[in-house]
């Protein structure tokens, strides 16, 4: 059974919290064990776990934030402070009240006799499996300071190219919606002008000034039907996606999609190396070290071929076979890990693969303006022409008309 508790602390600070137990003696003397007073315990009804676990869902933290947290705890954990002592300081400094509210948590499981691991896998949506998994990789070999070092700089590696990617589409981004908002101007305000002068005159409208002019009368008058019909659209993508078959088929075209899409392959190729080298180093078996980076390499086609891979390890084939056959990895991937099957070194020429696809991504992000700029050109052209055929064709027959 969940009790919902309120203790206070040796400094007479109130703690609120959720415990399992038989009764609510046991969890008062465990908690008086613990070095805590209690004030209140109360079982906690199925409904309210729902609703507690359904409110956690919308818990956000930022990936900056959890770097510095890991960063944080390492340069504790390096200076000799205890683990207990070291979550209660984090808790205190850190702004974010999501992350002081589970810090608080976790500290108050780790006091009660759960390692760092279990009571950071009570939070899923913070620290997801692979955080965990690290964790408890480094519990178990007594390296936890050398996974924290390891989370900490693969944190800040995604961190760093999510925001080159935020800086690289800034620009394309702001000239998209700047050239949006004329269009619905000239869409809203300029083009029925011309409607009514040339109601005037019996003569038709150019095609693409009539065009827009559908275009304005279908958003005056059908506006909600349109934001119904968009919103429904996104609800049955978004259920799409989340479906087996739907996300394998969105990250089939993510990794398909021109410029971006060769993006998402070296970034994923970079994350599944980096990974499995961590996880190899850390002393996890190979087939569990395949199943933690399935389920983290952010990409359910490449996820399926380390699944794949997986079968084949169990069948004797090794790593770079079953590789070679998915067709998804490229043949420098494949090639490294079969010298480093040969040489029994795979997790250091892992890591170089990861190296690599790192200094190809950032070229690539470096120079993604530039990259889309030929795409982005034509979009804009033929927005402008549109625009300007639009506006203009209708002036050009006026004046023909005032001419006879």
């Amino acid at each position: 059974m969940n009790f919902k508790y309120k203790v206070r602390d040796k400094y007479g600070k109130l703690v609120a919290g959720i415990m399992t137990g038989d009764t609510k003696d046991s969890v008062a003397k465990h908690l008086s064990d613990m070095g805590y007073v209690p004030i209140s315990i109360e079982e906690l009804k199925e409904a309210k776990i729902r609703v507690t676990k359904s409110l956690d869902f919308f818990k956000k933290i930022k990936i900056s934030d959890i770097n510095l947290f890991t960063r944080q705890l390492l340069t504790l954990q390096r200076a000799g402070v205890s683990l207990l002592m070291s979550l209660n300081t984090l808790e205190k400094q850190t702004r974010d009240r999501v992350l002081k509210d589970v810090l608080k948590s976790i500290a108050i499981d780790v006091e009660g006799g759960l390692s760092l691991s279990e009571a950071m896998a009570r939070h899923p949506k913070i620290f997801n499996e692979f955080y965990v998994n690290m964790i408890k990789a480094g519990e178990i070999s007594g390296t936890l300071e050398e996974i924290l070092a390891r989370l900490a700089e693969f944190g800040e590696k995604e961190e760093g190219i999510t925001c080159k990617i935020k800086a690289a589409t800034r620009y394309p981004l702001m000239t998209l919606g700047a050239l949006s908002i004329a269009f619905l101007v000239v869409v809203t305000f300029v083009i029925p002008k011309f409607a009514v002068i040339f109601s005037q005159f019996k003569t038709a409208l150019p095609l693409p000034t009539r065009i827009l002019l559908a275009l304005n009368f279908a958003i005056q008058h059908y506006w909600y039907i349109i934001i119904g019909v968009a919103i429904a659209l996104a609800v049955v993508f978004l259920k799409y996606i989340n479906t087996t078959g739907g996300r394998l088929r969105w990250d089939w075209f993510k990794l398909r999609v021109p410029v971006f899409g060769n993006i998402v392959t070296m970034l994923s190729m970079s994350r599944f190396a980096l990974n499995m080298s961590i996880l190899m180093r850390s002393g996890i078996p190979i087939l569990q070290a395949l199943d933690l980076t399935s389920r983290t390499v952010g990409n359910s086609v490449i996820s399926r071929a380390i699944d794949n891979m997986a079968v084949g390890v169990r069948e004797g084939k090794g790593l770079s076979e079953p590789m070679r056959i998915s067709g998804v990895f490229s043949p420098i991937v494949v090639q490294m890990v079969a010298v480093g099957e040969d040489t029994g070194k795979a997790d250091e020429l892992l890591m170089n693969v990861s190296q690599y696809y790192d200094e190809q991504a950032d070229y690539t992000i470096t120079n993604l303006t530039t990259l889309i700029e030929p795409f982005l050109i034509v979009f804009l052209g033929v927005m402008v022409l549109t625009m300007a055929l639009a506006i203009f064709l209708p002036m050009w027959n006026l004046i023909g008309l005032f001419k006879h």
